[in-house]
């Protein structure tokens, strides 16, 4: 089966789009899994390494900053080749890198290994976002991203039984070589179903439409474009504090063996796969009732931060379970607040601008959550992670504070 051409102007109702979206929610489940697998595996390696909790910080960092270097790089990628071309060398990447983490011999291998890990799994956003604006009507995209999101957060949930559990049954390298392998299967797909530019589907569709790519300097002026770059800045390290820290937390404050681990530490992701798929379906369904997009988005953003505010319960809870409780209530947060934070470049700007801004926005996000992982290391070496749950609960409402105030309004902007 050949798969049709991309949307056309006005055919917004494509029903190949729920395979689009399908193969973007497999695609960041196996991004998410590759991610993970040093996270899950951090007390292992930790141990086998010697390595403190600053060095560990190092190779999250090392991740992040290429991560945020990258973001943007991708975003004009996918807005110069497309969305198939674009997946096609950001998972090649990201796969191969994961694979080699199976040879890492200490601290500094593991860090240029993830470094390179993060310079093609950044591509997976901007992707996303570029392919969502490209398939989907207005109505749909934040429910479009947050079933992409929810793949960011069933990844998560799914890393630490399946990673432990391959980790005690047949090592720790043996992890990142089955799950690297996953991004080559996933490619497969893609290339399947994903059209070609300029292919006409089957049902006499018109030929697939290039969107016509608009110039930074003429993004970079726009006080929408720089909200949504700061909102990512100061909320996305919310999100991994909690992918980088939550298993070495559940450890070594919380008293978790690893069993417990893999029997509980699954639990705040899946809450944030319900946010991510719930922050999506309300925003939705405000648009289709009030066909307002500014209070459709700002509504749904305002219920993710306020949840995202139980990091301060977090910090005090008195026994791990309350803790983990609260961590549910703050992941679901994050994810019902980012699909629509990530859905407002295509509500604000054309589909040919919308990889550029999420890659800048992906930038910013990267830097803020570099910062915000080695200031971590250093405050759990000298002090505990009270400071850093704090602290993390403050910033959810800087972040929309700082989106609110720069990008004003929703609606669509006249590009000249």
């Amino acid at each position: 089966m050949s798969p049709p051409a991309t949307p056309t102007p006005g055919n917004g109702e494509h029903p190949w789009r729920w395979v689009i979206i399908a193969l973007i929610f497999l695609g960041t489940v196996v991004n998410f899994l590759d991610r993970l697998a040093i996270p899950v595996l951090s007390p292992v390696l930790q141990a086998e390494f010697h390595l403190t909790n600053v060095q560990y910080s190092w190779i999250g960092s090392a991740f992040l900053f290429a991560y945020a270097a990258s973001m943007f790089v991708w975003g004009a990628v996918f807005d110069r080749f497309g969305n198939r071309t674009g997946f096609a060398l950001a998972v090649v990447l990201w796969s191969v890198a994961e694979i080699a983490h199976a040879a890492a011999r200490g601290l500094g291998s593991l860090c240029g290994l993830r470094a390179a890990l993060g310079a093609g799994e950044s591509g997976n956003w901007p992707g996303a976002t570029r392919t969502v604006a490209a398939w989907f009507p207005a109505r749909q995209r934040a429910l479009g991203m947050g079933i992409a999101n929810t793949g960011a957060s069933l990844g998560p949930a799914l890393a630490p039984p399946l990673i432990i559990w391959m980790q005690l049954s047949f090592g720790w390298r043996t992890v990142f070589l089955a799950t690297g392998a996953l991004g080559f299967m996933w490619l497969a797909l893609w290339l399947i179903f994903y059209p070609r530019r300029g292919v006409a589907s089957s049902a006499g569709l018109a030929a697939a439409v290039q969107h016509k790519p608009v110039p930074w300097s003429v993004l970079l002026r726009r006080r929408e474009v720089w909200g949504i770059v700061l909102a990512r800045f100061f909320g996305d390290p919310i999100w991994w504090l909690y992918l980088n820290w939550l298993p070495l937390y559940l450890f070594n404050a919380r008293g978790f063996s690893l069993k417990e681990i893999a029997a509980f530490g699954w639990m705040p992701f899946v809450a944030a796969a319900l946010g991510a798929l719930s922050g999506g379906w309300l925003s939705g369904w405000l648009l289709r009732r009030t066909d307002d997009v500014n209070r459709a988005r700002k509504t749904a953003i305002l219920i993710g931060t306020a949840c995202m505010t139980t990091g301060f319960a977090t910090a005090f809870a008195a026994s791990p379970y309350a803790a983990l409780g609260w961590m549910c209530i703050t992941c679901f947060g994050f994810q019902f607040w980012v699909g629509n934070v990530q859905t407002l470049p295509s509500d604000f700007f054309p589909v040919g601008a919308v990889g550029s801004i999420a890659g800048f926005a992906g930038t910013a996000a990267g830097v803020g959550a570099v910062i915000f992982t080695l200031s971590t290391g250093w405050v759990v070496d000298h002090f505990s992670y009270t400071p850093i749950l704090i602290t993390a609960a403050v910033l959810a409402p800087l972040a929309t504070g700082a989106l609110f105030l720069l990008a004003g309004r929703v609606r669509a902007i006249e590009l000249s």
